[in-house]
């Protein structure tokens, strides 16, 4: 059995932009590296190598099984743009996938949620993240909001709900681009930030660094204390996968919540792909 691990990517406080200033002047003095090698440093994603390493792990496992039973071997093939697999143990940026047992619990039923953090590194904060496949239909200024920049640079961001914890927050998509100071990176070319930095937001907005539409605000969050979701994993009311960044922040124009769940449980495969079939559950 293939045991997938997080090889040391932790949580970190969101930098404040002192330390961020501070980090930067040491590195930039420190570093040998050569532009190739800080190149390739930027575009290496572990989390993409160790679904590479997943996936080849499966295709062994079928055609050894094929083998056995005199089959033809199936042809492995390079890992596509989007991708899922699951882990044993959450950890930050890696999604909730809400299992059957949520049927009928209206907050929850057919929900991915972001892991925005884990909890581990924090031993007085438990882990939090937002559902990222409930849209409210609603851009922000509908709300009328009283923050200038939600007002006028956000004005036209679509709304999402986040979860049932009273907080906002947003993601970013950044790319390629370098991290920027205020924000917290969850995955490799996206992060988070609070109400916080917004003003730091709408700044890059501004200077045509991002666009409005590489921003998600969600309303709400979802938290747990500190060994709740380990037991709520424990008891099968949460699936814990890996998955590509385009499955994360994805520009799909099906609205419906249930189309990221059904998708991150096909990626996924084997039996989490057949559970993608099954009729809600009624309760």
């Amino acid at each position: 059995m293939l045991v997938i691990m997080n090889p040391g990517n932790g949580d970190q406080s969101i930098p404040d932009r002192d330390s961020s200033r501070r980090n930067n002047s040491s590195d930039s003095n420190k570093s040998d590296d050569s532009p190739s090698q800080k190149s390739h440093h930027a575009n290496t994603d572990w989390r993409q190598f160790r679904a590479m390493l997943y996936k080849n792990y499966q295709v062994e496992t079928t055609e050894s099984d094929a083998h056995k039973q005199g089959g033809t071997p199936h042809v492995s093939k390079p890992l596509g743009p989007k991708w899922a697999h699951p882990l044993s143990v959450p950890e930050a940026g890696c999604v909730l996938v809400a299992t059957e047992k949520l049927d009928g619990v209206r907050t929850f039923e057919r929900t991915v949620v972001l892991l925005l953090r884990s909890g581990t590194r924090h031993p007085h904060e438990g882990p939090f993240g937002v559902v990222i496949n409930r849209t409210l239909h609603k851009k922000i200024k509908l709300m009328k909001p009283t923050n200038n920049e939600l007002a006028s640079t956000f004005a036209d961001c679509s709304l999402h709900f986040g979860g049932p914890l009273e907080a906002s927050m947003f993601l970013l998509r950044v790319g390629k681009k370098s991290k920027f100071s205020g924000f917290e990176e969850v995955i490799p070319g996206l992060c988070f930030g609070a109400r916080n930095s917004l003003d730091e937001a709408a700044e890059l907005v501004k200077r045509g660094v991002l666009k409005s539409q590489d921003f998600k605000f969600f309303v709400g969050y979802v938290g747990w204390q500190l060994d709740q979701l380990r037991e709520e994993i424990e008891s099968d009311y949460w699936y814990v996968a890996s998955c590509s960044p385009n499955l994360i922040f994805g520009d799909s124009s099906d609205s419906s919540s249930e189309s990221l769940w059904k998708e991150v449980l096909q990626e996924m495969g084997g039996h989490y792909s057949e559970l993608s079939r099954k009729p809600k559950q009624d309760i």
